[in-house]
């Protein structure tokens, strides 16, 4: 059972990226830490919470941000068997980091 940071990427820009997949056998509670570090501009940032894998393709009902440009924090979220996060920025220099525990 790990707990603490569970991942964490800095993104490329315009690209979905995959920052964290639960293959454990029960469930995790994460919670997301959003850092736009740009400095001439907001990032707009789009964050997805995948059930069962990672999608290339990501469908609407997928998304819990979409083109949020407010640093934001999204917490207790509750990931079963091989759900994943994956999150996009329209510019680099975005941080997006992963803490929580899996049981």
């Amino acid at each position: 059972m790990a707990s603490g940071r569970l991942g964490a990427v800095d993104l490329a820009a315009a690209t979905n990226t995959l920052v964290y997949q639960y293959t454990g056998s029960t469930t995790a509670t994460v919670n997301i830490h959003i850092c736009d570090r740009n400095t001439a501009k907001d990032s707009l940032v789009r964050i997805a919470h995948v059930n069962a894998g990672v999608v290339v393709d990501l469908a609407a009902e997928d998304y819990i941000v979409y083109d949020s440009s407010v640093i934001i924090e999204k917490t207790g979220i509750v990931m079963g068997v091989n759900d994943s996060i994956v999150a996009y920025s329209d510019n680099a220099n975005v941080s997006i980091v992963i803490t929580g525990f899996e049981d």
